[in-house]
C-alpha cells in the first residue's frame, strides 16, 4: 500500500541580478531555455524569478532587506567612479565613501582587501565579457557583409552582362576580388 505523499508549500526558485543590460525590476526565465543539445523533454523544468538588485530597482524588497539595498548603493557608486577614475581607485574610493556614509560599515571593515579584490576582479570580468561579446558582433557584420558582398558579385557574374571592372566598381573591390569570386564558381 502506498503511503500518502507528504505535502510541502511549493517551492520559489531566484536569481539576484545586478547587471546593467536588463533594466525591468524582475523577469521569469526557464531553465529549459539554457539547455543545450535539448532533444527532448527534459524530466525537470524549472522556472526562476529574476529580480534586479540594482539601485532604484525593486524598492520594496530593498527596504525589507538592508544589508542588499547597501550592497546595491556600494555596486552603484563603484560603477559611478569608473566613468571618472581608474578602476581601483574607483572601488577604494567607493569602500570608503561608503564605511564614511554607514553603508555595510561592518562588513567593509572587517573584508576590506577581499572586497576590494574581488570587486576589481569581477568589474574587470564583466567589462572582459561585455568587450568579447562587442567584438563578436562585430565580427558577425563583417563576415555577413563580407558574403553579402560575394553574393552579389555571384548574381552579376550569372547576369553575364557586366564586365569584372564593372562588377569591381558597383561593389568597391579589386577586380582580383571578382575573379577570386568567379572561381569559387568554376
Amino acid at each position: 500500500m502506498l503511503q500518502p505523499y507528504r505535502r510541502y508549500h511549493p517551492p520559489n526558485f531566484f536569481v539576484f541580478y545586478n547587471g546593467t543590460e536588463r533594466p525591468e525590476d524582475r523577469w521569469e526565465d526557464l531553465l529549459l531555455d539554457a539547455y543545450e543539445n535539448l532533444t527532448e523533454t527534459p524530466n525537470l523544468e524549472l522556472k526562476v524569478l529574476t529580480l534586479n538588485i540594482n539601485e532604484g530597482h525593486n524598492e520594496e524588497l530593498m527596504e525589507q532587506c538592508l544589508i542588499l539595498k547597501e550592497y546595491a548603493q556600494y555596486v552603484a557608486k563603484v560603477r559611478n567612479y569608473t566613468k571618472e577614475m581608474k578602476l581601483d581607485v574607483a572601488v577604494e574610493r567607493a569602500v570608503n565613501e561608503c564605511i564614511h556614509e554607514g553603508i555595510l560599515v561592518e562588513f567593509l571593515r572587517k573584508n576590506r582587501a577581499e572586497v576590494i579584490a574581488m570587486s576589481i576582479f569581477e568589474y574587470d570580468k564583466e567589462e572582459e565579457e561585455k568587450k568579447l561579446r562587442k567584438a563578436e558582433f562585430e565580427s558577425g557584420v563583417e563576415a555577413g557583409f563580407k558574403t553579402g558582398i560575394e553574393t552579389g558579385i555571384k548574381s552579376m557574374l550569372d547576369l553575364g552582362k557586366y564586365s569584372m571592372e564593372e562588377i569591381a566598381e558597383v561593389f568597391h573591390v579589386s577586380v582580383d576580388k571578382v575573379k577570386a569570386v568567379r572561381n569559387m564558381l568554376i
